[in-house]
């Protein structure tokens, strides 16, 4: 594979400040050939990806009040990413628990968010003991067996309960059919303010299915090129360095699962925040800004009144 692009050699593979790699995976791109303190210098600072939408979000969540459990849903993203930093630059074990267990932990908490909504006291704290014991059980277990494939798992199955949920709740929700068929449908007795909800929930609704194939993408996108990464990856290295750099970087097909996940992940906390608006019938309180569907992302704020305060 030969282009005709301008670019230098990559530096051959090297030894490491962090000593020998104690962790169960070791990625497709090279170790230790950009820098001594880094072993896989792409598929560590692609997680700037995390770093950076978790600022994002953490800001929204203080700036707009939004409730509690999604600041901590943020935080717990922005372990993912510095997690995965620390493992990806070391190649350590109990780094690569912290990147790993941290993507269940945010999930987990991303189920308690769906599931204890508007339950009551005791029945919040039973779904937040079933949860802990779940993620105690999930740690435990993955450190005995040590088989990244049980983690891929658990999260892919946290994950789709968590959506899948979501999407129940939002169709039930804002569809005007199926909140009539559900006996749900908010008594309006003003003709013209009943057919204005009816088109602001069709429009949240509209947007939110967006928001949800943009997400979705991202994360199949990521898992294809991840799964293309690990299966030709002598083909890929050797045509890594056949271009050279700077343009094998667009060959690191891990680093691009991080970037297309970072993107997933931070779009399923903020639809989960306008939903849980829309579970409070608070639909008019907020609304979603995302000027671009492809060159921004997201974010929920409030509305201003007609004084310049936000309700």
């Amino acid at each position: 594979m030969r282009l005709h692009l301008p670019s230098f050699p990559y530096p051959p593979s090297g030894e490491g400040n962090w000593g020998a790699a104690t962790s169960t995976i070791n990625w497709c791109e090279e170790d230790y050939y950009a820098t001594a303190y880094s072993a896989e210098i792409v598929n560590t600072f692609t997680n700037l990806m995390f770093v950076f939408l978790a600022y994002k979000g953490i800001s929204s969540c203080i700036r707009h009040r939004h409730e509690c459990v999604f600041l901590i849903g943020f935080l717990s993203y922005l372990s993912i990413g510095v997690g995965s930093m620390l493992f990806h630059s070391s190649l350590k074990y109990p780094m690569q628990l912290l990147d790993e267990l941290s993507m269940i932990y945010t999930t987990c908490i991303m189920v308690y968010a769906v599931f204890s909504h508007r339950q009551s006291t005791r029945a919040c704290l039973a779904i937040f003991l079933a949860i802990l014991s779940l993620a105690v059980f999930i740690t435990g277990y993955y450190h005995y067996l040590q088989d990244p494939v049980f983690h891929q798992n658990m999260f892919a199955l946290l994950t789709a309960v968590v959506v899948l949920r979501s999407m129940w709740i939002m169709e039930l929700l804002l569809r005007p059919s199926r909140r009539a068929k559900g006996g749900d449908a908010a008594l309006i007795s003003d003709v013209a303010e009943q057919a204005r909800v009816n088109r602001r929930d069709e429009d949240i609704l509209k947007t939110m299915w967006t928001m949800i194939a943009c997400g979705l993408s991202a994360v199949a996108g990521g898992f294809l090129i991840w799964n293309l990464d690990n299966i030709f990856c002598g083909t890929l290295r050797r045509w890594r360095r056949d271009i050279g750099l700077p343009w094998g970087i667009l060959l690191e097909g891990h680093g691009w699962w991080h970037i297309f996940t970072g993107i997933a992940a931070y779009f399923n906390l903020t639809w989960a925040i306008w939903l849980r608006y829309c579970r409070d019938g608070k639909q008019d309180d907020v609304q979603l800004a995302w000027p671009s569907v492809f060159k921004s992302v997201p974010v929920v704020v409030r509305v201003e009144t007609k004084n310049g305060k936000s309700k």
